[in-house]
């Protein structure tokens, strides 16, 4: 990319690393609640999906408030971390925690749905057959729902990288240390002369977007074909 500048090329490279770990991190949680909404029956479960829905329906700059409430140095447990040598507030670690909450809810509903699509009857087939419950969903569900989840780790992605509010609220806009794609077009669009580097930032996250939503879609039609021919 030699038609972008140093600057521009950071942003991107950052946006790329933040987007990585939040989506690496954000996958073990959403298929844990992606499979409890789905399956199972317990109190709460309603007031669950709405608290795993919520950034969604938040202003972005809310959320970043509120994880800069909880996680910021001063907040209940930003300063347990802060004691163990983690500061999360205005790092780019931070970055990626606020984009992957952004992202959550669609790798969620994502993996939820694929779950759902999966008929019961081939879990509960392995279950009388003396499986786990372990070797059941790595062994029957997991491989059926796995389009799926790839499509909605594609989506998380995605909107890690195009996430502004609740990144800028959380851990501001840092050049080389939190300055994302998003961040970098807003502060370019903040100077004079700084058009073109925004347009071709914008391009690229248009081109990007574009791409993830490519892929989710593909890969959603052929989680529908395999669950279908099971």
């Amino acid at each position: 990319m030699d038609w972008l500048g140093p600057e521009e090329w950071n942003a991107v490279s950052l946006s790329l690393r933040v987007s990585f770990w939040a989506t690496l991190a954000a996958l073990p949680p959403a298929m844990l609640i992606a499979y409890a909404l789905a399956r199972w029956e317990f109190p709460g479960k309603q007031l669950l999906n709405g608290l795993v829905h919520l950034p969604l329906i938040l202003p972005p700059v809310v959320t970043g408030y509120l994880l800069l409430l909880t996680f910021g140095t001063q907040g209940p447990v930003g300063g347990l971390l802060q004691q163990m040598g983690i500061v999360l507030a205005f790092r780019w670690t931070g970055a990626a925690l606020a984009a992957g909450i952004m992202g959550f809810p669609l790798m969620v509903r994502a993996i939820r749905l694929s779950v759902e699509a999966v008929d019961p009857k081939l879990e509960q087939a392995a279950s009388t057959l003396g499986a786990s419950r372990v070797w059941v969903f790595v062994s029957v569900t997991l491989p059926l729902v796995f389009p799926g989840l790839i499509a909605g780790a594609i989506l998380a992605f995605a909107k890690a990288m195009g996430e502004f509010g609740a990144t800028i609220t959380f851990v501001s806009n840092i050049p080389g240390q939190t300055r994302t794609l998003p961040s970098a077009i807003y502060a370019f669009l903040q100077i004079p002369g700084g058009e073109a580097a925004a347009t071709r930032l914008v391009l690229i996250s248009v081109a990007l977007a574009m791409t993830a939503l490519l892929l989710s879609e593909a890969l959603a039609r052929r989680a529908a074909k395999r669950i279908r021919d099971a």
